[in-house]
């Protein structure tokens, strides 16, 4: 026995040192592979700006090739000749003429009534370049889409106004970047935050620092990109990683062999002795004995038991939740919502957090954000989200109330690109939901749908082991990052109504924080919504804010919904600005930064964005209502900015893209404290027509409802957009009617150019409405 335990510590000693010596081999390997990669990026860092520059110098004789053309066709003697004459036609075929390599030459007139009136297909991009140069009267060049092909367009001023415009193949100016030898670092052509061009690795584009170049005379930047030399471990450097990890293989090689040679000696003295006993047999507590076979054998027997039990379990679990049951109706276009104690419950919340959570689990997805808004029945809505969650395994991070931006923020504050918002937003207070983010993406459409259908065809995951619970407070990180970022020129005082809403706390405390005085109205977060209901786009909710900006004389008046993603504006002078004229302002600002951006717009936004974002250079882009569905077209348009018709903003160009009304609130300020003048004053530079707000009609199956207006078709001359409802546009104003996805309304919007022919829009509108359904009670 004294043999044995002799040898056991011996084994103990001897494999403690292998342990050691393999850990030893692979840290130095490691160390090792890290200081060659730490110093191949350095070299490459050191080059990136060569490389960077010399892209830009090629880059040049190539644009300004194109632009000597166009120059030299739209002075040639022919165009002046038939410009002097009046006859723009002609000046157009003799631009054509002289300047046989482009395509699609016209002479336009300063109005661009061709291009306005042929939208979309003559092109947002080619729009926005003719209304730049004839802004500028300098020669200006922008890649544009002609269909489904990238074209370098070229637009030179004229003498007596017109713009003459064409375009020329772009592949020449993009092969040069196509074709750049990089080394393993990236470059990239941009325009905007579009990339036209790019060469290299493009997993390092998006992960790590570089710089741009401008390419002189354009839009354009050259981005070069060579990735961050990473700090070692314990933050070692190039060198200090290359000796510790050269030492550590050195060690490990020495301390393996030297236990190889130990080995080797303990086995020939072993085949020397002969061992006393080998009965593969132990004593067991009572004196008994046992073989190994034994101890197997009661081993599987025990795991088949435990085993059964479970799964007795867990099938039992299945019988409960599936007597349950869940209303399809509150699966909705963008989120899930409906009323508690009717279509909402802890345990419906239950079902939605397990299917969610074996949506994670298929993407591969383990931690997720979860806050709430200040909705009684908050509390129990995450109780309920957070069991389901966690029995598919995912770990949740509470953030507690917070608005549905703050919300957002946590899943890229605390890396998870998850979360979920449990919020009835501005709904009725017996209303609660869910917004839903997966791995970057807001679920909409059929992502909401096949929730539904995990819920009732049984397919949740259940994992094996619980998912983790913690609580986190992120308030002050999302208040710091926005304060970091903007600081008022000149101080504001503003008044702030919440509505009783989760904003009522953090709004404040962000605009507080930029350098704003703030005034406090309602900002008491009550789940009743005690003083008036937390939608700012009516405009009977924003009365108490209007006479508190005047009692304060304050410089305006900011009102957020009751989860905060939604922002209203009251002027000094009472004035409600809609939210398509704060869209136009921010735009403006955006623009001046990001030439050619895209600018996203819902439906019920206002007829003269279009010619406003466009006579900055911007391309607008009309879409769907909704925030998932507008976060999703930003998205894929690369958008810098979007905007909703019912206040919600989505900036990407410094921020993330998510709808914020806060965050807007302060891109609001940031602006107006840089000027001198009023809010009203610089509102008054913002087109304004005569418009409706929303304008909603209750009815009993909205979607249904819209169906069967769209096929009206006569409305005398209107072009007629089916995008989300139907919306009849003419030169001088434009109706709309669509379904809500929230509640079981009609939205509608009218504008014109005089009140005059605003009711006659309206008129137009109102007897179609009542064709359909004569009981409808209508209010315009």
């Amino acid at each position: 026995m004294a043999n044995l335990k002799l040898n056991m510590g011996k084994a103990g000693g001897d494999s403690a040192k292998t342990v050691l010596g393999v850990l030893l081999l692979g840290l130095g390997g490691f160390l090792l592979w890290q200081g060659i990669s730490q110093k191949q990026q350095g070299d490459r860092l050191g080059n990136v700006g060569n490389l960077r520059n010399g892209v830009v110098t090629a880059l040049r004789p190539v644009l300004k090739k194109a632009v000597t053309a166009a120059e030299k066709a739209a002075h040639a003697p022919a165009v002046e000749s038939a410009l002097a004459a009046g006859d723009r036609a002609a000046a157009s075929r003799a631009f054509a003429s002289a300047w046989p390599e482009a395509s699609a030459a016209e002479v336009l007139s300063p109005d661009l009534e061709p291009l306005y009136a042929g939208l979309p297909a003559s092109g947002y991009g080619r729009t926005a370049l003719a209304e730049s140069v004839i802004n500028s009267k300098k020669t200006d060049l922008s890649f544009v889409k002609v269909g489904s092909a990238t074209v370098l367009a070229v637009g030179v001023p004229l003498s007596n106004g017109d713009v003459a415009l064409a375009h020329v193949p772009a592949a020449p100016a993009l092969a040069v970047v196509t074709g750049t030898q990089t080394d393993g670092s990236y470059v990239a052509l941009l325009q905007g935050r579009s990339t036209l061009a790019s060469a290299g690795d493009a997993s390092i584009a998006d992960k790590a620092s570089g710089e741009s170049t401008d390419v002189e005379g354009t839009h354009l930047k050259v981005l070069g990109v060579a990735g961050e030399v990473a700090p070692g471990v314990l933050g070692l450097g190039t060198w200090p990683s290359l000796i510790l990890g050269l030492l550590g293989l050195l060690g490990g090689i020495a301390l393996l062999m030297a236990q190889a040679k130990r080995r080797k000696a303990a086995a020939e003295a072993r085949a020397a002795e002969v061992p006393e006993e080998d009965s593969g047999a132990v004593k067991t507590a009572d004196g008994s004995t046992v073989t190994v076979s034994d101890l197997v054998d009661q081993r599987l027997q025990a795991n088949q038991a435990a085993r059964a039990a479970r799964e007795q379990s867990l099938r039992e679990i299945a019988a409960v939740r599936a007597a349950s049951g869940v209303d399809k109706s509150i699966f909705r276009a963008y989120d899930i919502r409906g009323v508690v104690g009717d279509t909402l419950s802890k345990e419906v919340a239950h079902k939605i957090g397990q299917a969610i959570g074996s949506l994670m689990h298929e993407k591969g997805l383990k931690d997720i954000v979860v806050g709430r808004d200040g909705r009684l029945s908050g509390p129990d809505m995450v109780e309920g989200l957070t069991a389901g969650l966690r029995a598919a395994g995912r770990n949740v991070i509470d953030i507690g109330m917070a608005p549905t931006p703050v919300v957002y923020f946590g899943a890229y504050e605390l890396r998870t690109g998850t979360c979920v918002a449990v919020t009835g937003s501005h709904n009725p207070p017996d209303y609660n939901g869910f917004k839903i983010v997966v791995g970057g993406t807001t679920l909409s459409g059929e992502a909401i749908t096949d929730l539904y259908t995990r819920i009732s065809e049984e397919r949740l995951h259940q994992a094996g082991q619980e998912g983790t619970l913690e609580s986190r407070d992120i308030n002050p990180a999302y208040i710091e990052r926005i304060a970091s970022d903007i600081q008022l020129e000149r101080p504001l005082r503003i008044v702030v109504d919440a509505g009783n809403g989760v904003a009522g706390e953090v709004g404040p405390a962000v605009l507080e924080a930029i350098g704003a005085t703030v005034e406090r109205l309602y900002c008491e977060i009550d789940g009743h919504f005690p003083n008036h209901h937390p939608d700012p786009s009516e405009p009977h909710n924003l009365e108490d804010l209007v006479d508190m900006v005047a009692r304060r004389d304050a410089d305006l008046g900011v009102a957020f919904d009751g989860d905060g993603d939604r922002l209203g504006v009251i002027t000094r002078a009472g004035h409600n600005i809609f939210p398509d004229r704060l869209l136009m302002l921010f735009a403006d600002d955006v623009l001046s930064r990001n030439p050619g951006a895209v600018i996203v717009h819902d439906v019920k936004c206002t007829g003269a964005i279009g010619s406003f974002v466009m006579g900055r250079g911007g391309s607008p882009m009309m879409w769907k209502t909704g925030h998932s569905l507008i976060k999703a077209k930003m998205k894929e348009e690369e958008a810098e900015l979007a905007g909703e018709m019912s206040g919600h903003f989505f900036f990407q160009e410094r921020w993330y893209g998510f709808d914020d009304g806060i965050y807007a609130a302060a891109r609001l300020l940031e602006i107006l404290a840089r000027r001198t003048e009023s809010a009203d004053e610089v509102f008054a530079e913002i087109p304004e027509g005569i418009s409706t707000p929303e304008i909603k009609v209750p009815v009993e199956d909205p979607h249904a409802f819209v169906a069967r207006f769209a096929q009206f078709n006569d409305f005398d001359g209107a072009k007629l957009t089916t995008l989300d409802g139907l919306r009849a546009d003419w030169v001088d104003g434009w109706g709309l009617v669509r379904a809500s996805n929230t509640t079981p309304i009609l939205v509608l919007r009218f504008e014109a150019k005089s009140e005059e022919r605003l009711e006659e829009i309206k008129g137009i509108f109102r007897a179609k409405l009542l064709e359909i359904d004569p009981a409808l009670t209508l209010t315009f």
